[in-house]
């Protein structure tokens, strides 16, 4: 992407440079995910290990909220999960009803070694850039961390603003 200086940047210009970055990003991660040595997930059951991650003990109902998916989904997603070791689930100290599921170590493994790989692959990248566009990226990503976060926190699907319209159901 052609860097766009000291002029004014619509956001729908930043949501294509966004969006064609991500996709670039997709691709460097698909490559450190294939060269993953405790194997491969799908992109559905990694975005799955994350939200568990972040919500530790969460339940069926609360992660098919987090991924945009219906019930019957989330169920056959954790039953593959819980089939290659990588999440348990457990009944809710509150409610015979509700099963928790929580990662296993090899679900924290794997995490940790996409992550590795991952920033492999980024920092090889970022050392192609200059420092100083190195550090507008770092504060334009906190940034967006920042507002990422407040949309996919729990108080926000509370309030009524449900990912479903945003994410498609891949689970």
């Amino acid at each position: 992407m052609p860097h766009r200086a000291r002029r004014p940047i619509s956001r729908a210009e930043v949501s294509a440079d966004a969006a064609a970055a991500s996709e670039l990003l997709e691709v460097l991660w698909g490559r450190g995910q294939e060269a993953a040595a405790s194997g491969t997930v799908s992109p559905s059951q990694l975005r799955a290990l994350l939200v568990i991650e972040k919500q530790e003990g969460t339940n069926l109902r609360s992660l098919g909220e987090a991924l945009g998916s219906r019930a019957p989904s989330v169920s056959r997603l954790c039953d593959r999960m819980e089939a290659m070791g990588l999440v348990q689930r457990a009944p809710s100290p509150t409610s015979r009803r509700e099963v928790l599921l929580r990662l296993s170590l090899r679900g924290r493994a794997l995490l940790e070694e996409y992550r590795a790989l991952r920033a492999r692959e980024l920092s090889a990248v970022l050392e192609r850039m200059e420092p100083a566009a190195v550090a507008a990226l770092a504060e334009g990503l906190a940034a967006f961390h920042v507002a990422a976060s407040e949309r996919l926190s729990p108080e926000t699907r509370a309030a009524g603003r449900l990912l479903r319209d945003d994410v498609a159901d891949s689970a």
